[in-house]
């Protein structure tokens, strides 16, 4: 069978299908903006396509998002055209249409399958918007008007798509009726065997010290720090934590820049805006305990989930983290907030704490429980990592189930 991937940054959410593929034999191709000329990884042909600049233009604001789309789409439909002359045919196509690419692909080969990543459907309704208040204290009846044009990149491919799949079933449930239906909830997987608990894991930070399981850690992970991902009540919960947990250290993982949502003014960060806004209400002494380690290597990154002693994780009704399942895998006692997507994967007091969105002080307090309580941490990440070996193992559960989804497609 010929497959063709379509991921601008791949392979993105195809890094184990892509390459399973490929391995049972088929001819596996992708387009992509990541590589500058044709490569091979891991048996998959990966071939550039390039953006072609375009003068500027006056058009909506609601509309530069779908805009930018059509340029991706128009650059990959000329690729995918090039690569059809070529000979390459492609049986089934799985793309990732978020930016736009795959629009124009079956006019290319109008007789391939078409599966797409669904991600997300941007809906208009609480708590989809005006869920935080402070960051998007009014939601003007125009929100839905400018969110239903942001969805006509989805909508155009609901008219093309043979089937969907969808890591999560709150993001499935997301989108509309019309499409519901042809989605597949399978989650990208996770190596279970790599990301395991270890008694004897330790973290070199970069002066040097190195920290242990005996250590009194709390960790914190966003891609990027921002409100989104709760950053903010993290930090306006970090005083008294720290006055509290007088041994603890705080051990903060992510970017300067934003993943979701809106941006900082201008010339700020998000990171750097609420450590200004909490900063003088923390001792230089109880400072030094905590550590911003910016984005670290995944090395680095799984030996910091195995030395936490309590992890916290903040999500508006969104995507979810990859991070939460990697965390449980490692057996971490997890307190996160109690949103949707959240919900589908800990249920409180049996396999991690939950706490509200914004409620810091129950933060702080269900921290401290835990960090004083080794054997219901215990438990709860015992019940954590059985969760995610018995529903989201990478090589027993997820990637079989991916491949079935690609075999029952043609």
């Amino acid at each position: 069978m010929k497959i063709l991937f379509i991921h601008q940054n791949f392979p993105g959410q195809f890094k184990h299908l892509a390459p399973a593929l490929a391995k049972l034999g088929h001819d596996t191709v992708a387009l992509t903006l990541r590589v500058e000329k044709p490569t091979n990884w891991n048996g998959v042909r990966v071939l550039p396509y390039k953006i072609t600049a375009r003068a500027g233009q006056n058009v909506h604001p609601w509309l530069v998002d779908f805009d930018t789309k059509v340029t991706r789409a128009e650059a990959c439909y000329h690729a995918a055209s090039e690569l059809r002359e070529q000979g390459f045919t492609p049986d089934l196509i799985i793309a990732h249409p978020g930016w736009g690419e795959s629009l124009f692909l079956k006019d290319v080969w109008p007789k391939a399958k078409l599966a797409i990543y669904c991600e997300l459907y941007h809906q208009a309704d609480y708590p989809h918007t005006g869920f935080d208040p402070e960051f998007q204290p009014e939601v003007k009846p125009t929100e839905a008007l400018r969110l239903r044009l942001k969805n006509v990149n989805n909508h155009e491919h609901f008219d093309i798509a043979d089937a969907g799949i969808s890591p999560t079933e709150f993001q499935a449930n997301t989108f509309p009726s019309e499409f519901r239906n042809k989605i597949t909830v399978c989650h990208d997987g996770i190596h279970t065997d790599v990301l395991t608990p270890d008694e004897n894991a330790s973290l070199t930070l970069d002066t040097g010290e190195t920290l242990t399981r005996k250590d009194e850690l709390i960790t914190f992970v966003n891609r990027n720090l921002e409100p989104y991902r709760g950053y903010h009540i993290f930090m306006r919960a970090l005083p008294r934590l720290l006055k509290e947990r007088p041994n603890a250290r705080v051990l903060v993982v992510g970017g300067d820049d934003v993943s979701y949502g809106a941006r900082p003014p201008k010339g700020q960060t998000w990171k750097q805006i609420f450590i200004d806004e909490v900063r003088s209400q923390i001792s230089d002494e109880d400072w030094a305990r905590v550590h911003f380690l910016g984005r670290i290597p995944y090395g680095k990154f799984q030996s910091l989930l195995k030395v936490s002693r309590v992890h916290i994780y903040l999500t508006y009704p969104f995507v979810l983290s990859w991070s939460l399942f990697e965390t449980m895998s490692v057996q971490g006692a997890v307190v996160a907030s109690n949103t949707a997507p959240v919900q589908e994967a800990i249920k409180h007091g049996v396999n991690g704490r939950l706490v509200d969105f914004f409620d810091k002080d129950a933060l702080v307090e269900e921290v401290s429980r835990l960090l004083d309580n080794a054997e219901e941490r215990a438990e709860l990440g015992r019940a954590a990592r059985k969760l995610i070996t018995d529903n989201y193992d990478l090589t027993n559960i997820c990637l079989p189930r991916q491949l079935k989804w690609v075999e029952e497609l043609v």
